[in-house]
């Protein structure tokens, strides 16, 4: 009996030592930050979800689900009429490609070969306000 206590002795405080204990790394010219992350045997530990989610306080981004044509049309239309923000918004849906002698626009895609921002805004507004109101 005395000897099982004492071999219990010895072999529970070197197990919790060794487990505390890192071994000295392998390549001495590896950087210190490619051994300061957790590792399994030698290769590094995987680690799952974004870094940015496990900030405190922070919740993890939810996927947006993407708007189609007519939704960021509309969204454009909330802002205020006949501004320079309401253009910028409608030409970053349709890049602005002015030609000098444009056609005349047969739908809203068409409206961004329009030179003339006033124009060009008033073309979108008027295939804009057509689209019925679609829930959000």
């Amino acid at each position: 009996m005395k000897h099982i206590i004492l071999a219990l002795a010895l072999f529970c405080p070197a197990a919790a030592l060794a487990q505390g204990t890192t071994p000295a790394p392998a390549d001495a010219d590896k950087p210190a930050a490619a051994t300061s992350q957790p590792m399994v045997g030698d290769k590094p530990l995987v680690q799952v979800g974004k870094k940015s989610a496990a900030k405190k306080g922070e919740k993890p981004a939810a996927p947006g689900k993407p708007q189609s044509v007519a939704q960021k049309l509309q969204a454009c239309q909330d802002i205020d009429d006949a501004t320079k923000e309401r253009l910028i918004c409608y030409d970053e849906i349709f890049k602005p490609q002015p030609k000098p002698k444009a056609a005349p626009a047969k739908g809203v895609n068409d409206c961004r070969f329009v030179k003339e921002e006033d124009e060009r805004l008033t073309c979108y507004n008027g295939f804009a306000d057509k689209i019925p109101r679609l829930p959000r």
